[in-house]
């Protein structure tokens, strides 16, 4: 899955620790007597977030996916940078990482409601579910008990994925997290509600290869109508491409155009050029509710990445208390 767009002129050797899959104990029903309207506080920011800014379901999915992927899903993404250290909302692939202001918005409601009690992890996962559920897809139950982290490091984001690797390099990353091939497809699907700025893929549109000027599993007409919006020079910053032709609903269309050659990413078509991983993308494709509960329980799994037990219900999620 493309997460990321990595700045690869400069090769960093860092150290850090993949979180695996946690052995903490979380419950879907651990606000019900502390917080029992939490869900239903984040739920309504969402909505109402998404009623003024339409991209907010995307950018809050996206969100999601890129603080589990780091340290586990513990909210490190929503610390602010210190003058010590540069946390990952500034690292490169998550500049572009918006709407903030909902998970801020959402907390402020909860610690109203219940001080101290909601961690601005359980906050971000709960809102990741809502916002695929208001976007016309699966609901699940959100397991819940998550700790917020107390570290957060922008050089540490060089390990989320990138929109150039191939099908190797993501079933790697997925493994590292304790996640599946099947997983990885499913995850994938959350490029549905996707847009990306021409940037992290307009290398498969101009001086591809020696032998191919653009990249051969482009669909020929796609590939044409993507350089009309990324010319080379691009002088627009704000050009790009929806990654699925029904961009603000969550559904299978991001398969079908992968079926078409019509995957953004090298990342996302690369699916399809795989066996390990084309057959589940054809089943997607052709069975909308079956990528449904795949996803809802990919989801869940994700969720489970890293949780850590050592760490702090923070009062704004911005900060360490």
């Amino acid at each position: 899955m493309a997460f990321q767009m990595i700045c690869s002129s400069i090769i960093l050797l860092i150290f850090v620790t993949i979180p695996p899959l946690t052995e903490a104990i979380l419950d879907p029903h651990y606000y019900d007597k502390p917080c029992p309207q939490a869900e239903n506080i984040v739920s309504q920011t969402i909505r109402n977030a998404s009623t003024f800014d339409p991209k907010v379901p995307a950018r809050i999915l996206r969100m999601f996916f890129h603080d589990c992927f780091i340290r586990g899903c513990d909210a490190s993404v929503l610390l602010d940078s210190t003058p010590e250290s540069k946390a990952e909302k500034d690292g490169p692939p998550n500049i572009s990482l918006r709407a903030f202001y909902v998970i801020d918005e959402a907390k402020t409601k909860l610690e109203k409601a219940c001080p101290r009690t909601v961690s601005c992890a359980d906050t971000l996962a709960i809102a990741a579910r809502d916002v695929v559920t208001m976007s016309g897809g699966p609901s699940w139950e959100v397991l819940k008990g998550r700790n917020d982290g107390r570290i957060s490091r922008a050089n540490e984001t060089i390990n989320l994925p990138a929109p150039s690797f191939n099908t190797s390099q993501l079933i790697q990353s997925f493994s590292k997290r304790g996640l599946s091939i099947k997983d990885l497809v499913a995850l994938s699907g959350g490029h549905t509600l996707g847009f990306s700025h021409c940037s992290s893929f307009e290398a498969r549109l101009h001086n591809f290869s020696s032998v191919h000027d653009t990249d051969p599993s482009l669909n020929v007409e796609f590939a044409e109508s993507l350089k009309r919006k990324c010319p080379e020079p691009n002088h627009d910053q704000n050009a790009g491409q929806f990654l699925d032709s029904s961009a603000s609903t969550f559904d299978n269309g991001y398969y079908k155009q992968i079926l078409a050659g019509k995957g953004v990413f090298a990342s996302d078509q690369s699916l399809y050029g795989d066996f390990r991983t084309r057959w589940i993308v054809e089943s997607f494709a052709r069975d909308e509710s079956l990528f449904f509960s795949e996803f809802a329980a990919s989801m869940v799994k994700l969720g489970n990445v890293g949780v850590i037990e050592n760490g702090e219900v923070r009062l704004n999620c911005r900060v360490v208390n």
